[in-house]
């Protein structure tokens, strides 16, 4: 199957938060209060597939208020933070869902996110992901994290599923 066969089946688009949602930057204020960076772009791809019916989902190993701020703007389905062992999380929500490994894309940028990535059907990661997510991905942004990884994958599946739709 290729990849655009693959996209057009996607239900649930999951994402790690730092080095894909932002570019991986840590800022903190003189109050050791931690920001993060989101791209608008993306933002809006994340919109038009909430919208359009597909569900979405974080989960993150950090915790951090602006991770819930921009999934509660954007209507995330489901948010996990400060997980460590991402695939039960996953695995949680799929059965939830009713969905299975065929019908999940996760895009994720380093070591802690291969173990689901081995097991989705789109298995994403950005740009400027380590070499050994690289290895395992089927797609590879041309994007960095932070910088429009986010909003090419929802392009791709987007597209494929209106082509497999004949929309």
């Amino acid at each position: 199957m290729d990849l655009k066969e693959k996209a057009s089946k996607i239900r649930l688009l999951v994402f790690d938060v730092d080095g894909v949602m932002t570019d991986g930057s840590i800022t903190y204020d003189e109050n050791g209060i931690e920001y993060k960076t989101f791209n608008a772009k993306d933002g809006h791809g994340l919109a038009k597939m909430i919208k359009s019916g597909f569900m979405t989902a974080v989960i993150t190993g950090r915790r951090n208020g602006t991770v819930d701020r921009r999934a509660e703007d954007l209507r995330f389905t489901e948010v996990y933070q400060g997980v460590k062992n991402k695939l039960p999380i996953l695995e949680a929500i799929m059965q939830k869902y009713e969905l299975d490994y065929s019908q999940v894309s996760y895009m994720g940028d380093d070591e802690p996110d291969i173990p689901i990535l081995e097991k989705v059907a789109i298995a994403a990661c950005p740009a400027d992901a380590v070499d050994r997510v690289k290895e395992v991905c089927n797609f590879i942004s041309s994007k960095n994290g932070g910088k429009g990884a986010v909003r090419e994958l929802c392009d791709l599946v987007f597209d494929s599923k209106v082509e497999e739709e004949g929309i």
